[in-house]
């Protein structure tokens, strides 16, 4: 997985009825975009350190390197 700050990253929900959860990248711990990722998550804005899995997909945002 490659992202870099100022992208989003879904974590797509594994169990029915529970919503995805969204984030934004704040931080990468490698030049080249690899994990982990500090993320500002929603709605509340709490930051933390991601590691991410299978779950998760990177929406790349428009300023961002690809």
């Amino acid at each position: 997985m490659e992202a870099h700050v100022g992208d989003r990253i879904v974590v797509h929900s594994t169990h029915q009825g529970e919503p995805d959860r969204i984030g934004e990248i704040v931080e990468c711990a490698e030049p080249g975009g690899g994990p982990p990722y500090r993320v500002r998550w929603e709605p509340d804005g709490h930051v933390a350190l991601f590691y991410p899995a299978g779950t998760a997909t990177v929406l790349h945002s428009t300023g961002s390197r690809n």
